[in-house]
Protein backbone atom coordinates (compact mmCIF):
# COMPACT_ATOMS: atom_id res chain seq x y z
CA UNK A 1 0.00 0.00 0.00
CA UNK A 2 1.32 3.40 -1.00
CA UNK A 3 1.98 5.70 1.98
CA UNK A 4 2.60 9.44 1.93
CA UNK A 5 5.03 11.77 3.73
CA UNK A 6 7.03 9.01 5.42
CA UNK A 7 10.15 9.72 7.49
CA UNK A 8 13.25 8.05 6.03
CA UNK A 9 15.30 8.53 9.18
CA UNK A 10 14.74 4.91 10.34
CA UNK A 11 15.61 3.62 6.88
CA UNK A 12 19.12 5.06 6.42
CA UNK A 13 22.12 4.05 8.52
CA UNK A 14 23.37 7.64 8.73
CA UNK A 15 20.16 8.36 10.64
CA UNK A 16 19.71 11.72 8.92
CA UNK A 17 16.25 13.25 8.61
CA UNK A 18 14.43 13.20 5.26
CA UNK A 19 10.83 12.81 4.14
CA UNK A 20 9.64 10.71 1.20
CA UNK A 21 6.62 12.07 -0.61
CA UNK A 22 5.52 8.48 -1.24
CA UNK A 23 6.68 5.15 0.18
CA UNK A 24 5.96 1.54 -0.80
CA UNK A 25 7.19 -1.55 1.04
CA UNK A 26 7.76 -4.60 -1.20
CA UNK A 27 7.76 -8.01 0.49
CA UNK A 28 6.86 -10.18 -2.54
CA UNK A 29 7.98 -10.06 -6.17
CA UNK A 30 4.41 -9.99 -7.48
CA UNK A 31 3.88 -6.57 -5.89
CA UNK A 32 6.31 -5.05 -8.39
CA UNK A 33 4.46 -6.61 -11.31
CA UNK A 34 1.12 -5.47 -9.94
CA UNK A 35 2.40 -1.93 -9.46
CA UNK A 36 3.68 -1.79 -13.02
CA UNK A 37 0.50 -3.30 -14.50
CA UNK A 38 -1.86 -1.03 -12.59
CA UNK A 39 -0.18 2.37 -12.50
CA UNK A 40 3.33 1.98 -13.85
CA UNK A 41 6.24 3.08 -11.69
CA UNK A 42 5.79 6.59 -10.33
CA UNK A 43 8.52 8.99 -11.42
CA UNK A 44 10.86 9.75 -9.87
CA UNK A 45 11.42 6.66 -7.74
CA UNK A 46 14.18 5.28 -5.57
CA UNK A 47 14.90 1.66 -4.70
CA UNK A 48 15.98 1.35 -1.08
CA UNK A 49 17.38 -1.70 0.71
CA UNK A 50 19.17 -1.40 4.04
CA UNK A 51 19.89 2.28 3.53
CA UNK A 52 23.60 1.73 4.16
CA UNK A 53 24.87 3.14 0.86
CA UNK A 54 22.83 6.33 0.66
CA UNK A 55 23.06 9.84 2.06
CA UNK A 56 19.90 11.94 1.98
CA UNK A 57 20.83 15.61 1.72
CA UNK A 58 17.20 16.73 1.31
CA UNK A 59 13.65 15.39 1.24
CA UNK A 60 12.83 12.92 -1.54
CA UNK A 61 10.01 14.20 -3.72
CA UNK A 62 9.33 10.89 -5.47
CA UNK A 63 8.40 7.38 -4.38
CA UNK A 64 10.73 5.24 -2.25
CA UNK A 65 10.37 1.54 -3.13
CA UNK A 66 11.65 -0.31 -0.07
CA UNK A 67 12.70 -3.89 -0.90
CA UNK A 68 12.11 -6.29 2.00
CA UNK A 69 11.84 -9.59 0.13
CA UNK A 70 13.11 -12.33 2.46
CA UNK A 71 14.10 -15.99 2.25
CA UNK A 72 17.30 -18.04 1.80
CA UNK A 73 17.57 -21.46 0.16
CA UNK A 74 20.34 -23.56 -1.33
CA UNK A 75 21.05 -26.68 -3.35
CA UNK A 76 24.25 -28.67 -3.73
CA UNK A 77 25.60 -29.88 -7.07
CA UNK A 78 28.81 -31.86 -6.69
CA UNK A 79 31.21 -29.70 -4.68
CA UNK A 80 29.35 -26.51 -5.59
CA UNK A 81 26.62 -24.90 -3.52
CA UNK A 82 24.15 -22.47 -5.03
CA UNK A 83 22.66 -20.17 -2.40
CA UNK A 84 19.74 -17.91 -3.32
CA UNK A 85 18.62 -15.09 -1.05
CA UNK A 86 15.86 -12.50 -1.28
CA UNK A 87 16.95 -8.95 -2.05
CA UNK A 88 15.72 -7.75 1.34
CA UNK A 89 17.76 -10.21 3.40
CA UNK A 90 20.41 -8.63 5.62
CA UNK A 91 23.80 -9.36 4.05
CA UNK A 92 25.42 -10.50 7.29
CA UNK A 93 22.56 -12.93 7.94
CA UNK A 94 23.30 -14.54 4.57
CA UNK A 95 27.03 -14.74 5.39
CA UNK A 96 26.31 -16.60 8.62
CA UNK A 97 23.73 -18.85 6.95
CA UNK A 98 26.60 -20.00 4.71
CA UNK A 99 29.28 -20.12 7.42
CA UNK A 100 27.08 -22.19 9.75
CA UNK A 101 26.63 -24.78 6.99
CA UNK A 102 30.28 -24.91 5.93
CA UNK A 103 29.68 -23.12 2.62
CA UNK A 104 32.88 -21.23 1.91
CA UNK A 105 33.34 -17.95 0.03
CA UNK A 106 31.53 -15.12 1.78
CA UNK A 107 33.21 -15.28 5.20
CA UNK A 108 35.72 -12.47 4.48
CA UNK A 109 32.74 -10.18 3.85
CA UNK A 110 31.10 -10.71 7.24
CA UNK A 111 29.44 -7.67 8.82
CA UNK A 112 29.38 -5.56 5.65
CA UNK A 113 26.28 -3.40 6.18
CA UNK A 114 23.34 -3.54 3.80
CA UNK A 115 21.09 -6.03 2.07
CA UNK A 116 21.57 -8.83 -0.44
CA UNK A 117 19.95 -6.85 -3.24
CA UNK A 118 22.62 -4.14 -3.04
CA UNK A 119 25.53 -6.58 -3.07
CA UNK A 120 25.91 -6.90 -6.87
CA UNK A 121 25.14 -3.22 -7.47
CA UNK A 122 28.15 -2.19 -5.39
CA UNK A 123 30.20 -5.34 -6.09
CA UNK A 124 30.85 -5.29 -2.36
CA UNK A 125 34.11 -6.56 -0.95
CA UNK A 126 36.39 -6.57 2.06
CA UNK A 127 39.54 -8.15 3.46
CA UNK A 128 40.78 -9.65 0.21
CA UNK A 129 37.42 -10.87 -1.15
CA UNK A 130 34.97 -9.44 -3.69
CA UNK A 131 31.41 -10.40 -4.47
CA UNK A 132 32.14 -10.88 -8.18
CA UNK A 133 34.17 -14.01 -7.36
CA UNK A 134 31.10 -15.73 -5.88
CA UNK A 135 28.20 -14.15 -7.76
CA UNK A 136 26.31 -16.58 -10.01
CA UNK A 137 23.20 -14.66 -11.07
CA UNK A 138 20.50 -12.27 -9.96
CA UNK A 139 16.83 -11.83 -10.74
CA UNK A 140 15.74 -8.26 -11.37
CA UNK A 141 12.61 -6.38 -12.34
CA UNK A 142 12.86 -4.01 -15.31
CA UNK A 143 11.01 -0.81 -14.43
CA UNK A 144 10.91 0.21 -18.10
CA UNK A 145 9.08 -2.76 -19.60
CA UNK A 146 7.68 -4.57 -16.55
CA UNK A 147 9.56 -7.86 -17.04
CA UNK A 148 11.77 -9.97 -14.81
CA UNK A 149 15.28 -10.53 -16.15
CA UNK A 150 18.11 -12.81 -15.00
CA UNK A 151 21.68 -11.50 -15.18
CA UNK A 152 24.70 -13.82 -15.07
CA UNK A 153 28.14 -12.84 -13.78
CA UNK A 154 29.52 -11.68 -17.12
CA UNK A 155 26.45 -9.58 -17.93
CA UNK A 156 26.88 -7.59 -14.71
CA UNK A 157 30.23 -6.18 -15.95
CA UNK A 158 31.74 -6.13 -12.49
CA UNK A 159 34.75 -4.01 -11.63
CA UNK A 160 36.08 -2.52 -8.40
CA UNK A 161 32.99 -1.42 -6.39
CA UNK A 162 31.07 -1.14 -9.64
CA UNK A 163 28.64 -2.96 -11.91
CA UNK A 164 26.33 -2.39 -14.85
CA UNK A 165 23.63 -1.46 -12.31
CA UNK A 166 25.59 1.69 -11.45
CA UNK A 167 26.38 2.62 -15.05
CA UNK A 168 24.38 1.55 -18.12
CA UNK A 169 21.39 0.33 -16.10
CA UNK A 170 21.52 2.84 -13.27
CA UNK A 171 18.05 3.13 -11.66
CA UNK A 172 16.45 0.82 -14.23
CA UNK A 173 16.37 -2.56 -12.43
CA UNK A 174 15.21 -3.66 -8.98
CA UNK A 175 17.12 -6.74 -7.80
CA UNK A 176 14.73 -9.12 -6.06
CA UNK A 177 17.05 -12.09 -5.41
CA UNK A 178 20.69 -13.08 -5.83
CA UNK A 179 22.29 -16.52 -6.29
CA UNK A 180 25.86 -17.15 -5.15
CA UNK A 181 28.08 -20.03 -6.25
CA UNK A 182 30.07 -21.30 -3.28
CA UNK A 183 32.15 -24.40 -2.64
CA UNK A 184 32.51 -27.25 -0.18
CA UNK A 185 36.22 -27.30 -1.07
CA UNK A 186 36.79 -23.61 -0.49
CA UNK A 187 40.34 -22.30 -0.10
CA UNK A 188 40.58 -20.15 3.03
CA UNK A 189 41.67 -16.59 2.22
CA UNK A 190 43.81 -15.00 4.94
CA UNK A 191 45.89 -12.84 2.58
CA UNK A 192 44.81 -9.66 4.32
CA UNK A 193 47.39 -8.84 7.00
CA UNK A 194 44.96 -7.94 9.78
CA UNK A 195 43.27 -11.34 9.51
CA UNK A 196 46.56 -13.20 9.94
CA UNK A 197 47.54 -11.03 12.89
CA UNK A 198 44.28 -11.69 14.70
CA UNK A 199 44.42 -15.43 13.95
CA UNK A 200 47.93 -15.54 15.43
CA UNK A 201 46.70 -13.71 18.53
CA UNK A 202 44.06 -16.40 18.93
CA UNK A 203 46.53 -19.22 18.37
CA UNK A 204 44.71 -20.45 15.27
CA UNK A 205 47.12 -22.04 12.78
CA UNK A 206 44.62 -23.90 10.58
CA UNK A 207 41.62 -21.57 10.34
CA UNK A 208 38.14 -22.65 9.29
CA UNK A 209 35.70 -20.41 7.46
CA UNK A 210 34.04 -19.80 10.83
CA UNK A 211 37.37 -18.64 12.28
CA UNK A 212 37.80 -16.21 9.39
CA UNK A 213 34.24 -14.87 9.71
CA UNK A 214 34.67 -14.37 13.46
CA UNK A 215 38.02 -12.62 13.02
CA UNK A 216 36.72 -10.35 10.26
CA UNK A 217 33.70 -9.48 12.42
CA UNK A 218 36.00 -8.70 15.34
CA UNK A 219 38.22 -6.45 13.20
CA UNK A 220 35.22 -4.58 11.80
CA UNK A 221 33.68 -4.03 15.24
CA UNK A 222 36.98 -2.65 16.52
CA UNK A 223 37.50 -0.34 13.54
CA UNK A 224 33.97 0.68 12.57
CA UNK A 225 31.13 2.26 14.54
CA UNK A 226 27.83 0.44 15.03
CA UNK A 227 25.17 2.26 12.93
CA UNK A 228 22.59 1.56 15.63
CA UNK A 229 24.47 3.90 17.99
CA UNK A 230 26.58 6.11 15.66
CA UNK A 231 25.11 7.05 12.29
CA UNK A 232 27.38 6.02 9.42
CA UNK A 233 27.43 4.16 6.11
CA UNK A 234 30.71 2.30 6.49
CA UNK A 235 33.42 3.28 4.01
CA UNK A 236 32.40 6.60 2.48
CA UNK A 237 35.09 6.65 -0.23
CA UNK A 238 36.52 4.06 -2.61
CA UNK A 239 40.21 3.20 -2.46
CA UNK A 240 41.53 5.04 -5.55
CA UNK A 241 43.46 3.20 -8.24
CA UNK A 242 46.40 5.07 -9.76
CA UNK A 243 49.14 4.40 -12.30
CA UNK A 244 52.44 2.82 -11.39
CA UNK A 245 54.19 6.05 -12.36
CA UNK A 246 52.10 8.16 -10.01
CA UNK A 247 52.43 5.53 -7.28
CA UNK A 248 56.22 5.49 -7.54
CA UNK A 249 56.37 9.30 -7.40
CA UNK A 250 54.19 9.34 -4.27
CA UNK A 251 56.24 6.53 -2.70
CA UNK A 252 59.39 8.63 -3.03
CA UNK A 253 57.72 11.51 -1.26
CA UNK A 254 55.69 9.50 1.29
CA UNK A 255 57.64 6.38 2.24
CA UNK A 256 54.85 5.07 4.49
CA UNK A 257 52.29 5.19 1.65
CA UNK A 258 49.80 2.34 2.06
CA UNK A 259 49.23 0.73 -1.33
CA UNK A 260 48.42 -2.61 -2.97
CA UNK A 261 49.49 -3.65 -6.45
CA UNK A 262 46.50 -4.35 -8.71
CA UNK A 263 48.43 -5.39 -11.82
CA UNK A 264 51.65 -4.51 -13.66
CA UNK A 265 50.56 -0.93 -14.30
CA UNK A 266 48.20 0.00 -11.43
CA UNK A 267 48.17 0.35 -7.65
CA UNK A 268 45.29 0.72 -5.20
CA UNK A 269 45.88 3.37 -2.54
CA UNK A 270 44.31 3.16 0.93
CA UNK A 271 41.87 6.08 0.98
CA UNK A 272 41.80 5.97 4.78
CA UNK A 273 45.56 6.60 4.86
CA UNK A 274 45.20 9.57 2.49
CA UNK A 275 42.48 11.11 4.66
CA UNK A 276 44.45 10.49 7.84
CA UNK A 277 47.51 12.22 6.35
CA UNK A 278 45.31 15.27 5.77
CA UNK A 279 44.55 15.40 9.49
CA UNK A 280 40.89 14.39 9.54
CA UNK A 281 40.96 11.11 11.47
CA UNK A 282 39.04 11.44 14.73
CA UNK A 283 38.08 15.07 14.11
CA UNK A 284 34.59 16.41 14.75
CA UNK A 285 32.94 19.42 13.15
CA UNK A 286 29.73 20.28 14.95
CA UNK A 287 27.39 17.31 14.48
CA UNK A 288 29.57 15.51 11.91
CA UNK A 289 32.95 13.88 12.13
CA UNK A 290 35.49 11.30 10.97
CA UNK A 291 35.63 8.07 12.96
CA UNK A 292 38.51 7.80 15.41
CA UNK A 293 39.53 4.28 14.36
CA UNK A 294 38.99 4.49 10.59
CA UNK A 295 39.32 7.70 8.58
CA UNK A 296 37.22 6.24 5.74
CA UNK A 297 34.10 6.48 7.88
CA UNK A 298 32.14 9.72 8.21
CA UNK A 299 29.75 9.82 11.16
CA UNK A 300 26.61 11.56 12.36
CA UNK A 301 27.28 12.62 15.96
CA UNK A 302 23.55 12.64 16.63
CA UNK A 303 21.70 15.53 15.03
CA UNK A 304 23.51 16.03 11.73
CA UNK A 305 21.75 16.84 8.50
CA UNK A 306 22.74 15.00 5.35
CA UNK A 307 23.99 18.16 3.68
CA UNK A 308 26.47 18.68 6.53
CA UNK A 309 27.93 15.21 6.00
CA UNK A 310 28.14 15.85 2.27
CA UNK A 311 29.92 19.18 2.83
CA UNK A 312 32.50 17.46 5.05
CA UNK A 313 33.08 14.83 2.34
CA UNK A 314 33.66 17.63 -0.18
CA UNK A 315 36.19 19.27 2.10
CA UNK A 316 38.03 15.97 2.65
CA UNK A 317 38.12 15.14 -1.06
CA UNK A 318 39.50 18.59 -1.89
CA UNK A 319 42.16 18.31 0.82
CA UNK A 320 43.30 14.90 -0.48
CA UNK A 321 43.45 16.22 -4.03
CA UNK A 322 45.47 19.25 -2.99
CA UNK A 323 48.00 17.13 -1.07
CA UNK A 324 48.28 14.02 -3.27
CA UNK A 325 46.75 14.96 -6.65
CA UNK A 326 44.34 12.03 -6.20
CA UNK A 327 40.59 12.33 -6.71
CA UNK A 328 38.51 10.42 -4.18
CA UNK A 329 35.30 8.83 -5.40
CA UNK A 330 32.38 8.25 -3.05
CA UNK A 331 30.99 4.76 -2.46
CA UNK A 332 27.84 6.28 -0.94
CA UNK A 333 25.03 7.48 -3.22
CA UNK A 334 24.18 11.14 -2.66
CA UNK A 335 20.53 12.15 -2.92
Amino acid sequence: MLESNISLKPFNTFGVPAIASNYLKITQEHQLQELFDSHGFPAPNLTLGGGSNVLFTKNYSGCVIHIQIKGIQHFIEGSNIYVTAGGGEIWNDLVWYCVDRGFGGLENMALIPGTVGASPVQNIGAYGAELMSYFHSCRAFDKQNGEFVTFNNQQCKFSYRDSIFKTTYKDRFIITSVTYKLSLNHQINTSYGAINQELQKRGVSSPTIQDVAEVVSHIRVEKLPDPSTVGNAGSFFKNPIISREQHDQLKEKFQDLVSYQVDASQFKIAAGWLIEQCGYKGKTFGQVGVWKNQALVLVNQGQAKGIEIYQLSEEIAQSVYNKFNITLEREVNIL
